[in-house]
């Protein structure tokens, strides 16, 4: 059986990258029956933000994305937190050290910083592996007794990956292939930390394992780990997972990652769901996007559907998605192609959901009357690009205009506007129904000699404040000739 993991480090908000992550992970494994795993890489302690991780289930759970197993949710082979299980880190790394593939090493920053300056003069980079593990202070370089004493007195040291020299390390990746790196252009990483905690290579390693995941996917930044992990799998003799790295998620304009920036930049959200840390981020939530929107659009960053469809809800993406066509190369977020799959969406939404939603975005909204706001939405939703447009669309359905949009004003400034005006308020005092009103109007301006492309501009900026909105009909049927001649009678005050 399939079982993938998302394992986000809860250093911020959850981004556009980390969810397409978590989703292609979620589709993967949903589509044959497996088990979805959240893990909280939380080993580092000084850049986890308060609220990161909460944050996180809480969008992914607003997208529809749930775990089978996880921190809240528990499991057969947890924690599934980092901090909760260096036991097992302390364990696994003992058997490293034992071995051979694992050594202490004791120089200090000091003593590094002078080897990098030293490599920098000549014109080199400084690697730690196996042209100068013997030359530092390590327990390769040590006798064993120096090494034991370093460590009974409690010598600050760190424990690297014995890198192996002149070994032809071969990767493959899903995606990208097969690869063969040289292992002596690697250096002795880090497994685990000054403090005792493990470094996320470690860590991952020994979690993946553990957890029996069988499909690791990831974002490419992680690619150029991959022959350490592949190495760090072989010395414990553990079987390595299959790995997919999925492409990067670029700038609209095709130029660097996507990053909060970008969003700010461009005008759109790159969160989910709004952050609420030290400066308040809005998501799209916030934004009126709707998470099947958000979550359709997502899915064709970087992976080929059918030829020709496009709409997709999480269900039939389940069914459809396959690493096999993930393709290698970024994608370009497009907001304006994500408004066109919101668009899409919102038009197969019932409109009492579109109601609730809009109600929790808009606090303008709390007066509407439900019944009529729900009418009114279903007179408009084929307009809307997101559920915050909706109340633009028909905000004037509610309230009497307070403005009047300049360039219609001019539009309908013509000899016989009060005239027009006049007959408004005139048709409403001696009408008890609205049904009929618009042609009525328009016969009264057949007789008077006034066209009617004129009367109906006019009526529509009194009663929307412009020249948008939807039938005039529809307009006067849903407001009531009441409102019809109270907007009339205000209007009559400023010409």
């Amino acid at each position: 059986m399939r079982r993938v993991r998302f394992a986000p480090s809860p250093t911020g908000p959850l981004h556009v990258g980390g969810l397409r992550t978590a989703l292609f992970n979620y589709l993967f494994a949903k589509n044959s029956g497996g088990d979805f795993i959240l893990r909280i890489e939380d080993t580092d302690k000084k850049r986890e933000v308060p609220g990161a991780e909460q944050y996180i289930v809480d969008a992914l759970a607003w997208c529809g994305i749930t775990a089978d197993e996880g921190p809240k949710i528990g499991g057969r082979l947890g924690p599934y937190r980092q901090s909760e299980r260096n036991h097992l880190y302390e364990e696994k790394i003992k058997i490293l050290v034992d071995s051979g593939r694992a050594y202490y090493a004791f120089d200090s920053e000091e003593e590094l910083s002078l080897c990098r300056e030293d490599s920098e003069k000549k014109g080199e980079t400084f690697m730690y592996n196996w042209k100068n593990r013997k030359s530092l202070k390590n327990s390769l370089s040590l006798d064993k007794e120096s090494v034991e004493k370093l460590l009974e007195k409690g010598e600050k040291h760190v424990i690297r990956f014995l890198s192996p020299e002149n070994q032809k390390i071969k990767t493959v990746d899903v995606i990208r292939g097969e690869s063969v790196i040289d292992s002596s252009l690697l250096d002795d990483k880090i497994l685990i930390k000054a403090n005792g905690t493990p470094t996320y290579h470690f860590a991952n390693v020994v979690d993946d394992h553990l957890m029996k995941i069988t499909h690791v996917i990831r974002g490419e930044e992680w690619l150029p780990s991959l022959a350490l992990h592949v190495l760090l799998y072989e010395a414990f003799g553990w079987e390595k997972p299959i790995f997919a790295h999925l492409p990067l998620i670029l700038n609209p304009n095709g130029k660097g990652k996507l990053s909060k920036r970008s969003g700010e930049k461009g005008g759109f959200p790159v969160f989910p769901i709004e952050w609420a840390g030290d400066t308040k981020l809005k998501g799209f939530k916030e934004f009126g996007v709707l998470p099947s929107g958000l979550i359709n659009y997502i899915a064709t960053l970087g992976w080929s559907p059918e030829e020709g469809v496009e709409m997709f809800s999480l269900d039939e993406l389940k069914k459809l998605f396959s690493l096999e066509k993930v393709v290698s190369s970024a994608a370009n977020f497009d907001f304006e192609k994500l408004k066109w799959y919101n668009h899409k969406h919102i038009q197969k939404t019932d409109d009492i959901m579109l109601a609730k939603l809009l109600r929790d975005l808009n606090n303008g909204v709390a007066e509407a009357e439900e019944s009529k706001l729900t009418k009114s939405i279903g007179l408009v939703k084929e307009r809307a690009n997101t559920v915050s447009d909706l109340w633009g669309l028909i905000s004037y359905l509610f309230f009497d205009p307070t403005s009047y949009d300049e360039k219609s004003l001019k539009r309908i400034s013509k000899d016989g506007l009060k005239n027009i005006v006049s007959e408004i308020i005139s048709q409403c005092k001696k009408r008890e129904s609205a049904m009929g009103f618009v042609e009525g109007l328009k016969s009264w301006g057949e007789q008077a000699g006034i066209g009617a492309g004129q009367i109906m501009m006019t009526t529509r900026v009194i009663l929307t404040g412009g020249l948008s909105g939807i039938d005039l009909q529809e307009i006067v049927l849903f407001i009531g000739v009441e409102s019809v001649r109270r907007r009339a009678a205000s209007f009559k005050n400023i010409i």
